[in-house]
């Protein structure tokens, strides 16, 4: 396994991550989430990523106990703030209350004394960029968290939360987590451009675009049982004959070069220098050792 420094910060971080949406508390059982964390730490993986809003919590209870078994210092734990964690008008967002206590609930779901990397997973316009950065600051300066990040924001927010941050002192943000694939490349024109000017490293999902881009889905007339498309459906993996026909022509590329369609999908990935880590998700332990 190789690693990669963290955007500007002197972090490193496996370039092959492994997350735990659609994985661990619901989508796959319990016994196949463990074991694909203790496989992918013993191949070398040092970046885990969840979220409090997978599962309502439960992810981040799997990942922290199995986790457990590992050095605190091993690894690089990595989770969100933002999504809708109850009924109440507060229990979303970025403001500083949200921030400050859904913290606190991941440390305790995780059961660990602090996150590694704590992402804002979306922007809120309805919070002030002060606010949700302060609070990350103190949550920072309290050893709580040690590296702030972003999911999903566009050039123009990031470039004004570095603005704001510098302006009052508080942590920048080093990390940004875009969808990026061979099929999604929107973040070529501005995002990668701004990470390599600001130092915000891109640790990207759906790399492989949730298993379209493995071969493993050869004809729209014939998805694998128990797959992410049986379970989520076509549509919503944007699984096309279009789509289908050109992972084909690139499995004959990969052939050639005596690899996998997704190996040759993730080294794609790989060749952006801006881009720290491929975040991808498993949902049984692959046969095979190769990254």
């Amino acid at each position: 396994m190789e690693f990669r420094r963290l955007g500007g910060s002197g972090l490193k971080v496996s370039e092959i991550s492994l997350g735990s949406w659609l994985t661990y508390g619901g989508y796959v059982e319990r016994e196949n989430a463990v074991k694909s964390i203790q496989t992918a730490y013993g191949l070398g993986v040092n970046f885990f990523d969840t979220a409090n809003v997978y599962e309502q919590g439960a992810a981040e209870v799997v990942v922290g106990e199995t986790l457990k078994a590992f050095p605190r210092e091993s690894y690089v734990l990595a989770t969100k703030v933002f999504g809708k964690m109850g009924d109440g008008p507060n229990d979303q967002g970025l403001s500083r209350k949200h921030i400050m206590e859904q913290c606190d609930a991941s440390l305790k779901r995780l059961g660990m004394d602090y996150i590694d990397i704590y992402y804002c997973h979306r922007f809120h316009p309805e919070t002030p960029v002060q606010e949700t950065l302060r609070a990350l600051d103190d949550l920072v300066r309290q050893g709580k968290v040690l590296y702030v990040g972003v999911s999903m924001w566009t050039a123009a927010q990031m470039e004004e939360a570095l603005a704001v941050a510098d302006r009052y002192l508080l942590d920048r943000i080093v990390v940004n987590q875009p969808l990026y694939n061979m099929f999604e490349r929107s973040i070529e024109k501005e995002i990668i451009p701004l990470g390599e000017k600001k130092g915000i490293g891109q640790v990207v999902y759906s790399p492989l675009a949730q298993g379209v881009l493995t071969g493993k889905y050869a004809v729209m007339e014939s998805v694998p049982e128990n797959s992410r498309a049986s379970k989520l459906g076509a549509d919503r993996l944007k699984i096309s004959e279009d789509r289908l026909h050109k992972v084909r022509q690139l499995g004959e590329i990969a052939q050639d070069l005596g690899i996998t369609v997704g190996q040759l999908a993730l080294a794609w990935i790989l060749r952006q220098g801006n881009v720290a880590s491929a975040l991808v998700g498993a949902s049984a332990r692959s046969r095979s050792k190769r990254t």
